[in-house]
């Protein structure tokens, strides 16, 4: 799929094996931080790995001129009775956030989402001093439907909430 950033088209893909040294520089300086995953700051590359490409249904890449530029992907979020709502991850590379880029990936990953069977699509723990990131997705249609007070350790704020966002995707 073929979609217009502000600057540059990018493409959005399936992730491919080559696709990884890329993917980990996209993924590695975010988890660093540790302001936005829940991850453990120091997670080790094999487990990063694990995390974004093994476990998940799908992982895919957005591009541009062959350089990934963000990545994200959808698993279910729950087994059994619940998998029928899934969950996505997406992460932009640091210096080309506000370029479009997430929202692109997040309207594909519901395209996908549906050509998958889901029905419908959960964020489980959005950090809500991730102004940018909630603000988007309910741009794109999420509704907060739970508050989890100081269930996030965030690095420089401590404990602040999470915050919990559906979107019912339709039969």
């Amino acid at each position: 799929m073929l979609v217009c950033m502000k600057t540059n088209p990018i493409h959005i893909r399936r992730f491919e094996y080559q696709d990884w040294l890329q993917v980990w520089g996209v993924l590695e300086p975010v988890f660093r931080l540790g302001q936005t995953y829940a991850f453990a700051a120091d997670i080790s590359e094999g487990d990063a790995h694990k995390t974004w490409v093994e476990a998940p249904r799908k992982t895919y890449v957005a591009e541009t001129d062959g350089q990934v530029v963000g990545t994200y992907y959808i698993k279910p979020n729950q087994p059994g009775q619940g998998a029928h709502v899934c969950n996505c991850g997406y992460v932009v590379a640091g210096n080309l956030r506000g370029r479009g880029i997430a929202t692109q990936m997040c309207s594909h990953s519901l395209v996908e989402a549906r050509s998958l069977g889901f029905k419908a699509m959960q964020y489980n723990l959005v950090v809500a001093s991730n102004e940018d990131a909630v603000h988007l997705w309910q741009k794109m249609g999420f509704e907060v439907v739970g508050r989890l007070p100081k269930a996030f350790n965030h690095p420089q704020l401590g404990y602040v909430d999470a915050l919990v966002l559906y979107l019912w995707l339709g039969e």
